[in-house]
This record gives C-alpha cells, structure tokens and sequence, in this order.
C-alpha cells in the first residue's frame, strides 16, 4: 500500500468501524491541484447511501482536523461494487477462482497488465492464469487490481 493510501486508511479505518461498516479500502488519486479520496465501505447486509452520507461526514471532520490532504480534494465513500477493487493479500485470498484484472506499476515479464483467473496466493505473490500461462505477480508491484464480473 503506497504511503498516502496507508495514512489515510488509519485515519479512516477507526470511523468506519465506528459507524458499524467494514473499511474495504482507500484509494488517494492526485491530479495536479485537484485530488481524490474514493474510500470503499463493505457490509454484510449491503450498504446504502445513508451509510456512505454518514461515513462521509464524519471523515470530512477527522480530515478537517488531521488535515492529511494538502490543497483541494474531493471525497467519494461508496460501496466495492461488482467491479470491486483489491488492496490486501487478504481480499485475494477471499476472490480465488474469480476473474480479476491487474495493472502493474512497473512491467514483470514485458508487461504490465494481466487478466485472468486468480488461483491462489504463494509466498507473496498473487497467482493469475491467463490463457494457458501462469503468473506469480508480486503484490509489491500492483498498482490496482479488480474483480472482472460474469454475467
């Protein structure tokens, strides 16, 4: 997890937890003058606009007073979705078998995207057959991963 996602997923970890929601991840996007803080929430039962709203005001306070986040940004809180993103080994573990896209920060073996059916996690790495080929990509290396649904 890059630096800025790490301080603000403790900052916006106790809120959530707080408000009865799980904190499925946090993604910090900077363009230029104007960023964007997107924070994924989770629950068993689903989650609603009520629980975004609320998620959003109490995190825009804690920002507010941490001010973790210099100049202009804009704050997201939604649900993972169908497309769901994954930022731990952990959320891999829970998605084997499904079809998942990877984008890489820097190219492994000449490439930096992968889709395919993840398999498994070894020692690390995420495993992801594509075609006929398997991968072990290093979790270091993955800049952004998701879940690819079927219809």
């Amino acid at each position: 997890m890059a630096g800025k996602d790490a301080l603000l997923t403790d900052l916006v970890k106790p809120v959530a937890e707080a408000l009865g929601v799980d904190l499925w991840g946090v993604e910090y996007l900077s363009h230029g003058k104007q960023s964007i803080v997107r924070i994924y929430i989770d629950h068993a039962d689903g989650i609603d606009v009520d629980d975004c709203a609320k998620v959003s005001r109490q995190v825009s306070s804690v920002f507010d007073v941490e001010d973790p986040i210099m100049g202009e940004y804009t704050l997201e809180v939604s649900s993972p979705g169908m497309e769901r993103p994954l930022f731990t080994l952990e959320q891999f573990g829970l998605h084997i078998g499904e079809q998942i896209k990877v984008r890489l920060r820097t190219p492994f073996e000449g490439r930096k995207n992968f889709s395919g059916q993840l398999t498994g996690i070894e020692e690390g790495d995420v495993v992801v057959a594509v075609d006929s080929d398997e991968y072990l990509l290093p979790f270091d290396l993955i800049d952004k991963a998701n879940i690819v649904p079927s219809f």
